[in-house]
């Protein structure tokens, strides 16, 4: 027999089932066996138990012996009499396992700890993650509200088990874009220190389209039949203007790489612009992410020359037609990282990231939270960067470069979402009227005497509005499998019940007001006994002792509706536990600081998994 300790209680079940069952596969089977999968899980119908193992009929096969005896020896070697009763063998082998109620209660009391049952992240390294992605002179659209809140979500629950995080928003700050904007608003005479972030994306269009000529609709209008001669010249006048406005914007940004004082100071002000507003996003979105974050294209422009230097000096890059190309041996396109003219790419600069981030910042894991159409590109990138070897570390530690690809946020109509006019939502204008129906239907809520906000000053009201609104976008976002594209519907996201933001910030909400109509603080409580014997209660339970896994298996897998989806069936456990089990009116004392604990300890995790999800808890609603 193998006994296991009352003293091992603090882990989560799972651990503590895995490690019994282990210790009684090598003791029965012999010890090569001892590192085996018990496969254990929580238990689909709770009237066969809480958990069931389910190893015995893949191990027999490979045995070639008979799964319910198999299953049955492994149970006589088992001990897990200090925490569960003892283990039934039912059907074709499957082995289930009831705790018992006062095995569970010692489980929460080692949960009922600050770190709430989340393991600390056994790796040192640190992790970079790629997020926003942030265009200068452009204002960020709906489709940055992926990008942005995703990478934050995993950067905190990275953060939540000790990890050190690098939030890396790659600004498109350099390059011929940015100084075709420039010398469009020279040639407009703008005054720069009256810039606002309209002015400088109206500037952006007029700067792509000044510079767009049409030669194959001119090629056309000479052949037969001609075009008249008005058209002509009209294409002939269209095509001179792009190539005048393409030779200025490209010696604007000769002198900006020179570092011409002007011309770079003009450069800084178009930063300054759209940065101050995206940093007015970043707040009401409630991401952490600032000026210390920003690393763009310029960052990386003078560490371009050493990418090529590396990849030709290795030998991984051959030259095609005076182009520079890494190849694939799966594949028929190649990587482009330097033009025929020397001129350097996007994937150059990514390039010079991946090596940055692994080497200088020491990640070992670089994620790229960027949309699906890029997928094929992050593929060639990280393949090249593998070819060459900047997928280790300094101190040669494996590095994984993952790509996070997500799907579009579509309108009613299943398409890209835009404005009535046509135009891509900006993400501003999204968050304003998300916060204004946040607003509206707190405000509304209060009115009623009954609530908990009734005759709470407007400001109040407002803040948790905002709260509201944001946290049903941001829920709304990340409960989706993140591939998949979603619609984009306000009032079901702020709607108050079923799987939204607000009905969990109200569950939340809802245990505070337990604690404080009763003028109970809830560390006075801490060394109350739980004594979860209802079925609601061991529900519930059961259900707050799964959390440190699924952090952990969020970080794993990078699929924050996980999280979401626990988060929900943890409210909604919670709300059966309050209907059929009184708390402030138990009949005994001992019951009611009991189920004052396990409320405590509710409100406790669903605060903290939506702080992960970087959304709000109020307290009242």
């Amino acid at each position: 027999m193998t006994a296991m300790s009352s003293k091992t209680a603090g882990a989560d079940p799972i651990e503590l089932l895995e490690t019994a069952f282990r210790s009684a596969m090598g003791a029965a089977l012999g010890d090569e066996y001892a590192e085996t999968d018990p496969i254990i899980k929580s238990s689909q119908n709770p009237q066969f138990g809480d958990y069931q193992a389910n190893f015995a009929m893949g191990l027999a096969k490979r045995l070639g012996r008979k799964p319910r005896d198999l299953a049955q020896e492994v149970v006589d070697a088992l001990d897990l009499s200090a925490v569960a009763e003892p283990a039934e063998v039912a059907g074709p082998g499957f082995i289930n396992i009831r705790l018992k109620p006062g095995a569970l209660g010692h489980l929460l009391d080692a949960m009922d700890q600050e770190a709430l049952g989340v393991q600390p992240d056994p790796d040192p390294h640190s992790v970079a993650i790629d997020l926003c992605g942030v265009n200068v002179a452009k204002q960020m659209h709906v489709g940055h509200l992926r990008s942005t809140i995703i990478g934050d979500a995993i950067a905190r629950i990275y953060e939540r088990r000790g990890r050190k995080v690098f939030r890396e928003n790659h600004l498109g700050d350099w390059g011929l874009p940015i100084a075709m904007v420039i010398d469009q608003l020279r040639r407009a005479e703008t005054d720069l220190d009256r810039l606002t972030l309209p002015d400088l994306d109206r500037a952006y269009r007029d700067a792509q389209l000044s510079a767009r000529a049409d030669v194959r609709g001119l090629a056309r209008a000479m052949e037969p039949p001609v075009a008249g001669p008005h058209r002509r010249a009209e294409l002939e006048e269209q095509n001179a203007g792009a190539h005048e406005a393409m030779e200025n914007a490209k010696r604007t940004l000769v002198k900006l790489q020179q570092g011409d004082p002007s011309i770079r100071e003009d450069w800084e002000k178009l930063i300054r612009v759209t940065m101050d507003a995206v940093y007015e996003s970043y707040e009401l979105l409630n991401v952490r992410l600032g000026p210390a974050n920003n690393r763009g294209e310029s960052f990386f422009r003078d560490r371009l020359p050493d990418v090529i230097d590396a990849f030709v000096r290795e030998g991984v890059a051959v030259e095609d037609e005076g182009a520079l190309v890494v190849r694939f041996e799966d594949r028929d396109r190649p990587l482009l990282i330097r033009k025929s003219d020397g001129g350097f790419l996007y994937a150059t600069t990514d390039l010079a990231a991946v090596r940055f981030r692994v080497h200088d910042l020491g990640a070992t894991r670089v994620i790229y939270v960027v949309d699906a159409r890029q997928r094929d590109h992050f593929r060639d990138i990280f393949d090249a960067a593998k070819k060459i070897g900047w997928d280790r570390t300094a101190d040669g530690a494996a590095a994984e470069l993952v790509h996070i690809p997500f799907g579009s946020v579509l309108g009613e109509d299943k398409r890209p979402l835009k404005t009535r006019s046509g135009e891509n939502v900006t993400l501003r204008s999204l968050l304003v009227q998300a916060i204004e129906r946040g607003e509206k239907e707190v405000i509304s809520r209060a009115e009623d005497p009954a609530a908990p906000t009734h005759g709470a000053p407007r400001s109040e009201l407002q803040r948790i509005g905002q709260a509201v609104g944001i946290g049903a976008v941001k829920y709304a976002d990340l409960s989706n499998d993140l591939v998949r594209d979603y619609v984009f519907n306000f009032d079901r996201m702020i709607a108050f019940e079923g799987r939204t933001g607000p009905y969990l910030q109200y569950a939340h909400a809802r245990i505070c007001s337990i604690f404080a109509r009763a003028e109970i603080d809830p560390e006075s409580l801490r060394d109350r006994a739980v004594l979860p014997d209802e079925p609601e209660e061991k529900t519930l339970a059961l259900m707050l002792l799964k959390y440190g896994g699924v952090v952990d298996d969020v970080a794993r897998s990078l699929e924050p509706h996980r999280l979401c989806t626990y988060l929900y069936e943890l409210a909604d456990a919670y709300s059966s536990f309050y209907q059929k089990c009184p708390v402030l009116k138990a009949d005994e004392a001992s019951v009611r600081d009991s189920r004052l604990r396990l409320s405590d300890l509710t409100r406790r995790v669903l605060q903290d998994g939506l702080d992960l999800l970087g959304i709000e808890a109020p307290q009242r609603m």
